[in-house]
């Protein structure tokens, strides 16, 4: 088995369809399976053997899509680093993950020069679109390599990717995703949540080395065109829509807020869209409400993870529609049914099974669930057992199968021996008609341990004070729910993925404390 086959075989199918556009530049079918079959073959030139683990950090760009081709064609191994890392996250990631070979995109080369030094299994350094000593060109690497796939025979249980974690917890680990995961998550994509055909348009704006990357396998495999780009922009992002007639997408929340608080959304032709699916961090049901006024009937919400390669629980299209047209709200806080192979149940810290309406953890078990983090059998002990996956996410499930996230294990708040969840209070800040950003931690307080503190961004022109939303929480929340105060800010801290970062925020507000709680 070998997912670059299906590269080849395109190549056959729809040799003269557009399979990656970017900018004014436009890589057919058969031009992907050329040339990320010349770059397999260069890797394998430059003493690349099955299981090599091979990095590359660049914004996106065509190169990353070639290269994740070559690297299924020639078994190796990919680690893509987020393009925003610090360079010190940088020299982590790589050492960790043992790379033998390193790319690097034109704004990285120089960077990734200065910590050669620093990277101690790197053999050879290879730059994108750029010249740097002690780098080889990548374009010149490609002229002297077959065109002919390498083809390497894998099977399930082989390693394909380390998939790194934002960081935006703690250390930075590896989930690792082997050939069979990779193949579950093409199935379920194709299955259910991104149905293609040749000439549809997948437009991504985020980082294809993390979660948006996870379409693009399946988008190619059903003839579809992936049009990137290098970073999100409403405004650029909005007109390649229209210009392109994009048919699907996916955005995190955050570019959704963004596109929906843009004063000239609505004066772009959004007509040609079958599909925005959005995920990787919570979105209120207000700001979905106005999505699907914007965007029309064509919503759907993922809920996965590095360990389940990609979202396996979906809120589909039509759940949004019985939610939005049939009065059924409820359903715009759940994250949807299980639609993979995969078992989901939810669990207590016994491992039981929760009953119907009760809040426990969700676990999964099947074929998309990683084979732990690289290096770190303590962590994937803690992590997989008995072969179901603990993700840590708190949530009920109701007589359908609609299962609603409460919240992280870790970023629960204990108030005064009250468990409070900050989604919960979060989503209720979003219905808030000045309320743009709203991100809800627990505080040091001497009496009640932790107390509850909303952080806001109000929506421009927009004006609001701490006892209006105070009052306004106290409508729709029990007494010791609702935030004791709230700081109002320009902007809150994202991660490297641009998803709130809790962690950093809550920081802010522990610092120096002798006492914490996780």
């Amino acid at each position: 088995m070998n997912q670059g086959r299906f590269t080849t075989r395109n190549a056959r199918y729809w040799p003269d369809q557009p399979a990656v556009i970017y900018r004014d530049r436009v890589l057919t079918f058969k031009q992907l399976d050329e040339r990320s079959s010349r770059l397999a073959n260069a890797l394998i030139a430059l003493g690349a053997c099955k299981g090599d683990r091979v990095a590359v950090q660049s914004y996106n760009r065509p190169e990353l899509v070639e290269l994740e081709c070559a690297l299924y064609k020639a078994g190796l191994v990919k680690v893509a680093l987020n393009a925003r890392l610090s360079p010190a996250e940088t020299v982590e990631t790589v050492n960790n993950a043992q790379a033998r070979i390193m790319l690097a995109g034109p704004a990285h080369v120089a960077e990734i020069s200065k910590l050669r030094a620093r990277l101690t299994d790197v053999k050879t350094y290879v730059a994108i679109d750029a010249a740097e000593d002690g780098f080889l060109d990548y374009e010149a690497l490609l002229a002297d390599a077959s065109e002919v796939s390498p083809n390497e025979e894998m099977e399930p249980d082989d390693l394909a990717v380390l998939h790194f974690t934002s960081g935006s917890t703690g250390k930075l680990k590896a989930a690792m995703q082997t050939v069979g995961n990779r193949f579950a998550s093409l199935r379920k994509v194709v299955m259910g949540r991104m149905r293609a055909q040749p000439g549809d348009v997948l437009a991504l704006a985020g980082p294809i080395t993390h979660a948006s990357g996870m379409f693009m396998q399946p988008f190619l495999f059903q003839g579809g065109a992936i049009l990137l780009h290098d970073r999100f922009d409403p405004d650029s992002f909005l007109a390649s829509v229209q210009r392109h007639k994009v048919t699907h997408t996916f955005l995190v929340p955050t570019m959704i807020n963004m596109i929906v608080a843009h004063p000239k959304a609505a004066e772009y032709d959004l007509s040609s869209l079958r599909t925005v699916s959005y995920g990787s961090a919570p979105m209120a049901p207000s700001r979905i409400k106005e999505a699907w006024k914007l965007f029309g009937p064509v919503l759907s919400q993922g809920y996965g993870a590095g360990e389940t390669t990609g979202g396996l629980i979906a809120l589909t299209t039509e759940d949004h529609r019985k939610a939005i047209e049939e009065g059924r709200e409820e359903l715009l806080m759940a994250c949807g049914r299980c639609f993979s192979e995969s078992e989901v149940k939810l669990v207590d810290d016994n491992g039981t099974e929760v009953a119907q309406g009760e809040i426990g953890e969700i676990v999964i078990r099947g074929p998309d669930v990683f084979a732990g983090f690289w290096r770190e059998p303590e962590i994937t002990a803690q992590t997989l057992k008995n072969s179901w996956l603990h993700t840590g996410d708190l949530a009920r499930m109701d007589a359908e199968g609609y299962i609603a996230i409460v919240d992280r294990k870790k970023e629960m708040i204990i108030s005064g021996g009250f468990n409070v969840y900050p989604s919960e209070i979060e989503q209720v800040l979003y219905s808030h008609p000045s309320v743009y950003e709203a991100c809800v931690v627990g505080v040091p307080d001497a009496t009640w341990g932790e107390s509850v503190k909303a952080v806001v961004v109000l929506r421009e022109g927009h004006a609001a004070d701490a006892e209006a939303l105070v009052a306004h929480c106290k409508e729709f929340l029990a007494d010791f729910k609702k935030p004791r105060s709230v700081d109002f800010v320009a902007e809150l801290p994202k991660n490297a993925n641009g998803k709130l970062s809790r962690k950093e925020l809550k920081e802010r507000y522990w610092a120096g404390q002798e006492r914490r709680v996780a």
